[in-house]
């Protein structure tokens, strides 16, 4: 046992009054309540088998939600979700560069609040683990690190390097003295009862060689020195020093072991979906794989696992990272990017958490006994006195199977676990959902121009973006240069201007050769848009491009825009990949077959637009232009126009249909680089998704041949009453006039439940009146308090066939259904009705029934 603490204490925070030494006044201050806080507070130690708590092994379920991708107002409604769907712990990274842009200020404010998330999750009950890093990956712009890092001299980032832990450790120090400041650690009465040190250094420190080892080393030894007084992990670093717990993420973790026996196995990240990218598929996981994923790792001696993500967010501003990570960071996860619950996901993860949890007295006193019945059949038992539970799997993908057990016989489908919380009755499988699903719309609304701001009849102004060269601090440099480090990511944009004199190539047709790291690129001959290109993915973002061009005699301008869309984030010396125009960049087909290398010449560069000196994103400075025509499908325009805020409550969102690829704001705050245009490829999609076997970031992927993001989150929190700007740079062109707004909304509630169902988790080994065992039942609830249910417009007891919003009779169907359903659920906020034939009677004797319904909420 790894012991932090030797018992727990009581914690006494004064928190008004001017702090006194006497000790009989401290006394009297908490034996009268009225000027100290009492916290009480906890050990947190751990041994083989789990976290202790004040010296009790607990199983613990939980969740990462990500501070900065949501807002302070939308935290406390995540928070309490998660713990509406059984979560124990809420788990994020902190964000270096969202901290410390610029070495020595530091920002913990809005989105950046780290402390009143924390306290946050304090204030619902839940405990926190702080994932420090201060490397995260996580999708975000250069894996979390802020550029100015870069740029110390000697730097080498993750290894033994002396300059890079020097900044690491005092960031990290940083941190913790504010986290201890606050009393959130749980030896201070708080509610962090882990912290993390470094991030999937293991999957890639081959290359770092015996310095990497040192380095892994040094950390573990730093962390552990600034005595939180709670466990330090590291994630997928099976050479994890003592005492650091090292942990495992991935898609399955039931096949891990810690690299000591005095370590508990825990899960870090299981992947609930997978990222979305520009000019990908939508990622999609089915959950009744990550419920068999979960149950198979308690079942194999796991006590702490944690979803990533249980709500993904936003990728607001510039923070997304890749390249070519989208604006939408919702993963697939239990709670979408809106903050709205995605059933069934959510509701069947509840549902296996209150499965688990009715085994815990089971499975933190012992080692499982494991046994296999048959093929990829195996039964895992925890038992210790009068005390005993059961997980039974069928790890086949494609077949059923039978298992005996305890006398009994039990019906396992392909990919699924039984979960027996007494050794004898089964509580939930996972494969057979219980839960309500949802279907989720987009409700457009008129944006309702405000007229007291001048704009044109469209309701847009605009002012052009100069092509080329255009500010004062622009410079001249022979040769190309590497875009991050000329940059230093102040800006996406980097131009790169050059003049050719040409007398003998007038009218000549000729090919503009450029090379480059990437990402993205604009050329321009003679202040016209010739060509665009950009790369496919994060693997392979580098471009080597022929752009067929029209050259002029004399003087000919060659004005290249390059673009970064997200700094790479992970990977082996990820930190010095670069991106730009490396070269060569070579003029071909020219008269008598000639070459120009242009790439030792001498060119201009600009860093960043002119718009964005002019602070043209906060909508209230430049000339904008709404008397003339309004230019569409244009490159380099900025635009402007005014909206009200949609009506209701839910969640605010803009449809960029019909813009081309730029970056929007709204009230001055950046909501994300929109790319509507970058569409998923054909032939990577399935029509159905089967969730048996192992999952796969590419499996079950939907939305081929359509635009990978259209609709943008919109913060509530955000938004004023009227006069709210949404201010636009588009840089290939676009017609902003297609733009909608609208919200995210719940149209459909669906369930479909089967006669051979088991009845609801919460009313595991219950009796009917009757004495009879209670049967499977189908509920609806509606995602809002406010809400009740106003009609049914499908209900189907017998056979019915299709999916959620495409239900249709099967052969046979009970009359009485809709008025059985309609009966116990319109007006209502939510219903239950038994599936039975003693409810609906028997339609077709001799027949597997089921009752499907689909409802709406107003």
């Amino acid at each position: 046992m790894y012991r932090l603490k030797a018992k727990a204490r009581l914690c006494f925070v004064l928190t008004r009054g001017a702090m006194r030494r006497n000790q009989i006044v401290l006394v009297l201050v908490w034996v009268m309540g009225i000027y100290a806080t009492t916290l009480l507070c906890a050990t947190v130690d751990y041994d083989h088998r789990a976290l202790l708590i004040d010296g009790k092994r607990r199983v613990l379920i939980s969740g990462s939600i990500h501070y900065p991708r949501s807002t302070p107002e939308m935290w406390p409604d995540l928070i309490q979700k998660s713990k509406d769907g059984g979560l124990d712990v809420i788990e994020t990274y902190v964000f270096w560069n969202q901290h410390e842009p610029v070495r020595g200020q530091y920002n913990f404010e809005g989105r950046n609040d780290l402390v009143r998330f924390v306290k946050a999750v304090a204030a619902a009950g839940l405990y926190v683990h702080l994932r420090i890093g201060p490397y995260v990956c996580a999708e975000w712009n250069y894996g979390g690190f802020p550029l100015w890092l870069h740029f110390i001299p000697g730097i080498k980032f993750r290894t033994n390097n002396e300059p890079f832990k020097a900044e690491m450790k005092r960031f990290t120090a940083k941190i913790v003295d504010i986290m201890k400041q606050e009393k959130l650690y749980a030896s201070q009465g708080g509610p962090i009862i882990l912290s993390q040190i470094e991030n999937e250094y293991g999957n890639i420190d081959g290359p770092y060689g015996a310095a990497g080892k040192s380095y892994i080393n040094w950390a573990a030894s730093m962390a552990t020195s600034l005595d939180t007084g709670v466990p330090w992990v590291m994630c997928q670093q099976a050479d994890a020093p003592d005492p650091i717990i090292n942990t495992c993420n991935g898609f399955y973790c039931d096949q891990f072991t810690p690299n000591s026996n005095k370590k508990p196995k825990m899960w870090t990240e299981n992947w609930t979906g997978w990222f979305l990218s520009f000019g990908g598929a939508t990622p999609r996981r089915p959950v009744e794989d990550i419920a068999f994923a979960v149950a198979r790792f308690f079942q194999r001696g796991g006590t702490f696992q944690n979803y990533y993500m249980y709500h993904g967010g936003t990728n607001f501003d510039r923070t997304s990272g890749g390249p070519f990570i989208a604006t939408s960071y919702d993963y697939d996860a239990p709670i979408d990017e809106y903050g709205i619950i995605r059933q069934p996901k959510w509701g069947h993860l509840k549902d296996l958490h209150k499965a688990i949890k009715l085994c815990e007295e089971a499975l933190i006193a012992t080692d499982p006994t494991i046994s296999s019945p048959g093929p990829k059949l195996e039964v895992a038992v925890y038992k210790t006195g009068d005390k005993c539970a059961a997980f039974l799997a069928n790890d086949n993908d494609n077949s059923d199977a039978t298992v005996k057990f305890n006398g009994n016989s039990y019906q396992l489908p392909a990919w699924s676990v039984s979960i027996l919380p007494d050794c004898k009755n089964v509580v939930l499988n996972t494969a057979k959902i219980n839960s309500a699903s949802m279907i989720s719309s987009f409700t457009t609304e008129s944006s309702k121009a405000d007229t007291s701001l001048e704009a044109s009849t469209s309701g847009w102004s605009w002012i052009s973006e100069p092509v080329g060269i255009s500010k004062a601090d622009s410079f001249a440099k022979i040769g190309l240069v590497e875009q991050i480090n000329t940059t230093a990511d102040r800006s996406d944009y980097l131009w790169y201007s050059l003049s050719v004199d040409l007398q003998d190539d007038a009218g000549s047709q000729a090919v503009l050769h450029v090379e480059s790291l990437g990402h993205a690129l604009h050329a321009f001959i003679n202040g016209k848009l010739a060509g665009s290109s950009q790369g496919i993915n994060s693997n392979k973002h580098a471009l080597n491009v022929d752009i067929p061009i029209t050259l002029v005699a004399g003087k000919n301008t060659i004005d290249l825009l390059s673009l970064t869309v997200g700094l790479q984030n992970y990977g082996s010396f990820f930190d010095i990949w670069g991106a730009g125009i490396t070269g060569p960049v070579i003029l071909k087909g020219l008269k008598n077959g000639n070459t120009v290398d242009l790439s030792s010449q001498k060119w201009t560069y600009q860093v960043g637009l002119k718009g964005e000196d002019l602070g043209l994103s906060s909508g209230s400075s430049g000339q904008w232009n709404s008397q003339s025509t309004l230019p569409k499908n244009q490159p380099f325009i900025w635009y402007k126009t005014n909206f009200a805020v949609p009506s209701g409550s839910n969640p605010v969102a803009i449809d960029f249909t019909g813009m081309g690829k730029g970056e929007a704001w709204v009230n001055g705050q950046s909501i994300g680089r929109y790319w509507p245009t970058s569409a998923a490829p054909n032939g990577v999609c399935s029509d159905s998704c089967n969730y048996r076997g192992p999952y796969t970031s590419t499996k079950c992927q939907t939305n081929c041949g359509k635009p990978s993001q259209t609709l943008y989150h919109v913060p509530r929190s955000w938004l004023k009453p009227d006069g709210n700007i949404l201010v636009l740079f588009e840089e290939s062109g676009g017609d902003p006039t297609k733009i909608s707004f609208g919200t995210k909304q719940v149209a459909s509630l669906c369930a479909h439940i089967s006669d051979s169902h088991l009845p609801p988790v919460e009313m595991w080994n219950s009796d009917t009146k009757s004495g009879k065992k209670v049967g499977p039942v189908l509920s609806l609830k509606c995602p809002h308090q406010d809400q009740v249910i106003s009609s049914v417009k499908f209900a189907s007891y017998g056979t019915p066939l299709g999916t959620c919003g495409d239900y249709y009779h099967g052969r046979c169907s009970s009359n009485k259904a809709m008025p059985i359903v309609q009966k116990a659920c319109i007006g209502s906020s939510s219903c239950s009705v038994g599936v039975s034939t003693d409810t609906f009677g028997d339609p077709c004797k001799g027949v597997a029934k089921s009752l499907a319904v689909e409802a709406t909420c107003t």
